[in-house]
């Protein structure tokens, strides 16, 4: 007998349609280890729940079970560039395999909106930078009691990579290539927590370690025509080198100074950052840093697995190359 139209279809529902226990639905539809139940009756059970179209309350669920399966992911208000998209599609896939559900949210200082960790009740919150202490209350008044990073363990290798590590190869690669005068080149999009104003300080802290001048940060607006005569200036103030922020940016200003009639690499080197498409179709193709955003991806999604689910995990490392430096034509 099916529900009343317009009603929810429950477990019940389907248990009543399939001659079987309430239980044995529960232990079908949840795949429930250890249960001696009958290929013959799991196929009717599922055949069953979808001819009358079950879907699973997940209300209810997280209810009973303490556990909502979802991992909320609170990014900085940056950009959402080429790097981050990947990693969080590879991330995304490993924890919908083991049932659970990657939710991001861009938490903004001067939002009005209420925090998303106030509605999901996540089992889980993770952050690429460390929370304010205001947020922190305001999650343990929710009852989260898993919150990454902890003040007290504070260690994001993904963060650390994405900010500094890049920056640090795009330096010291210049450098090695004679390129000695440097600017940090970003286009002009300001952001309140800009991530071009971590690199550039990642990028100045390592020209400093190699006793350069510490590239000043240099914006080009693509859209007003006057990127050729900036990019001319900065080669006629001495500039060898340009640390670019993305690839992107790295295409603009390689452009830029083959139309004001500049040679690159021989008057101007330039590298770009994260190995997008660009960088390897244009003309010349750009040097620029590759992240092996995949195996990063999956490192984090099982990290979150082990902190939710307790599975045994070794201390994650890195792969090898999972930032490299990638030389081509442009340096």
């Amino acid at each position: 007998m099916a529900p009343a139209a317009g009603r929810r279809v429950t477990a019940v529902d389907v248990a009543r349609a399939a001659g079987v226990s309430r239980a044995t639905v529960g232990f079908v539809l949840n795949n429930t280890r250890g249960q001696t139940i009958s290929e013959s009756t799991r196929a009717r059970v599922l055949e069953t729940a979808l001819r009358l179209g079950y879907r699973p309350n997940s209300a209810a669920k997280a209810l009973v079970s303490g556990r909502s399966r979802i991992i909320l992911l609170v990014l900085p208000d940056w950009p959402l560039e080429f790097l981050l998209r990947n990693w969080l599609d590879e991330a995304s896939r490993v924890l919908d395999e083991s049932g659970y559900s990657l939710v991001t949210y861009a938490r903004r200082p001067n939002g009005a909106t209420r925090p998303l960790w106030e509605s999901l009740n996540p089992d889980i919150v993770f952050g690429l930078v460390p929370f304010s202490d205001d947020d922190l209350v305001s999650m343990r008044g929710c009852g989260i009691r898993r919150i990454y990073p902890d003040p007290a363990r504070w260690d994001n290798t993904e963060l650390r990579m994405a900010v500094r590590t890049g920056p640090e190869l795009q330096v010291a690669h210049l450098r090695d290539r004679g390129f000695t005068k440097l600017v940090y080149a970003a286009l002009e999009e300001p952001s309140p927590y800009s991530l071009v104003e971590a690199r550039h300080r990642a990028a100045c802290d390592h020209a400093d370690s190699l006793g350069l001048p510490p590239p000043d940060l240099r914006l080009i607006d693509y859209r007003d025509g006057s990127a050729e005569r900036v990019v001319h200036d900065w080669y006629t103030a001495g500039v060898t080198g340009v640390v670019a922020f993305n690839d992107d940016v790295a295409a603009t200003v390689v452009s830029a100074a083959l139309r004001a009639g500049m040679r690159v690499p021989a008057d101007l080197g330039v590298i770009g950052h994260d190995d997008s498409l660009i960088s390897a179709t244009f003309a010349p193709a750009l040097s620029t840093i590759r992240f092996d955003t995949a195996a990063l991806g999956r490192g984090f999604a099982h990290f979150a697995l082990h902190e939710v689910e307790g599975y045994p995990l070794q201390q994650w490392q890195a792969p090898e190359n999972a930032v490299e430096l990638v030389h081509r034509e442009t340096t």
